[in-house]
C-alpha cells in the first residue's frame, strides 16, 4: 500500500483556500483538495508498479464510499481506514454541502487513466481526446468549486470547464521540461505527426526547432481561446469568489504569454509566475473586464484522428 499521508503540493487546478477564499468555504476546499491531492500521489509518486497503483486506487475509491455511507445519520462508523486523515472530514463535508460524488469519483477515474497511459505508453491521439481527459482531469474541480459558490446554472458550468480545460492544457505545455525526461506528457500524436515532430529532438540544449515551436504555439492558442471562452465568468461571480477566479484566470494568460516569448520552446525551459507579475496580474484582474480581452477565434482543434 502506498503511504497515505503526503505533503506533495503540485495539485494545481485548486485555489487552496487562501486569503480570498470565504473562510466558510475553506473547510471543503481543503477537504476536497486533500483527497484529490492523496489520489494524485498514488497515481504518481514512488516506485510503485501500474499494477499496485491500480489497487491502491481502488482501495481509495472503496474507502471513499464507505466513508461516505458511514457518515450518514444512524449509520456504524467504519473500521480499519488506511486514509482516516482525509476520508471523515470529506465525508462530512460531502454530507454538509450536498457535494456531487460524480465529480469525486471523476477525479478518480482520471487518476486510474493517467496509470493506465502511463503504463502502456499510449500518447493521445488527438486533442479532442485530450479534452476527455481533462473533462475528468480537470473540470470537476472547477464544478465542486461552483457547487460550494451555490452557482448551478448551465451556462456556468460549461464556462468553469472551459477555464479548468484551459488551465490543464497550459499546465501540460509549461511542464514539457519537467515531462519529457520521465516519459510522461500529453503532447497529441496527431499534432506531433502534423508539424513533423520527434520526440527524441524536444531536449532541453536542443536549439532553435521551428517545427516543434510551431506546434506548440499553435497548442497555447488553443488554449487561449479556450480560457477566453470561459472567462466571462470569473467576472460575472461576486466578491472574493470571483477575485480569486480573475487572477486564476489572468494567471493562466499569463504563462502562455511566457510559452510565447519563449517561442514555444518549454522543452528547454519552464516559464513560471514571478513576485514581479503580481502587478500585472492584479491590474488585469481589476480593471480588466472580460469584454476587453483580446479577441480569440472560436475554440475549435483540430478533430483528426491519428492513424
Amino acid at each position: 500500500m502506498v503511504n497515505p499521508v503526503h505533503g506533495v503540493a503540485h495539485y494545481e487546478n485548486f485555489p487552496v483556500a487562501s486569503w480570498l477564499c470565504p473562510p466558510a468555504l475553506r473547510a471543503p476546499v481543503r477537504a476536497i483538495y486533500a483527497f484529490a491531492r492523496c489520489a494524485d500521489d498514488i497515481a504518481d509518486e514512488g516506485n510503485a508498479s501500474a499494477a499496485q497503483r491500480l489497487l491502491d486506487l481502488q482501495a481509495y475509491r472503496a474507502e471513499f464510499l464507505a466513508a461516505v455511507a458511514t457518515a450518514a445519520p444512524d449509520a456504524t462508523p467504519a473500521a480499519g481506514q488506511c486514509w482516516p486523515h482525509i476520508m471523515p472530514a470529506l465525508a462530512q463535508q460531502v454530507h454538509a454541502w450536498q457535494l456531487p460524488l460524480e465529480s469525486l469519483l471523476h477525479l478518480l477515474d482520471a487518476f486510474e487513466q493517467d496509470v493506465r497511459r502511463t503504463a502502456s505508453g499510449q500518447l493521445y491521439a488527438d486533442l479532442p481526446e485530450l479534452l476527455g481527459y481533462c473533462s475528468r482531469s480537470a473540470n470537476p474541480v472547477g464544478r465542486l468549486l461552483l457547487h460550494l459558490y451555490g452557482v448551478r446554472d448551465e451556462r456556468s458550468l460549461q464556462q468553469s470547464d472551459a477555464i479548468c480545460s484551459a488551465l490543464q492544457l497550459i499546465n501540460f505545455w509549461q511542464d514539457l521540461s519537467l515531462d519529457l525526461p520521465r516519459q510522461r506528457h500529453y503532447l497529441p500524436l496527431a499534432a506531433l505527426r502534423r508539424h513533423g515532430v520527434e520526440l527524441e529532438s524536444l531536449h532541453p540544449s536542443a536549439g532553435e526547432q521551428p517545427q516543434a515551436q510551431a506546434m506548440l504555439l499553435e497548442l497555447c492558442a488553443h488554449a487561449r481561446a479556450l480560457m477566453h471562452q470561459g472567462a466571462p465568468l470569473a467576472w460575472r461571480l461576486p466578491g472574493r469568489v470571483g477575485w480569486e477566479l480573475r487572477l486564476v484566470v489572468q494567471g493562466g494568460l499569463r504563462i502562455l504569454d511566457k510559452i510565447e516569448t519563449l517561442g514555444g520552446r518549454t522543452w528547454c525551459q519552464r516559464p513560471r509566475l514571478r513576485a514581479p507579475d503580481a502587478p500585472l496580474l492584479l491590474w488585469r484582474a481589476l480593471w480588466r473586464p472580460a469584454a476587453a480581452l483580446p479577441p480569440s477565434p472560436p475554440f475549435a482543434p483540430h478533430q483528426e484522428k491519428a492513424p
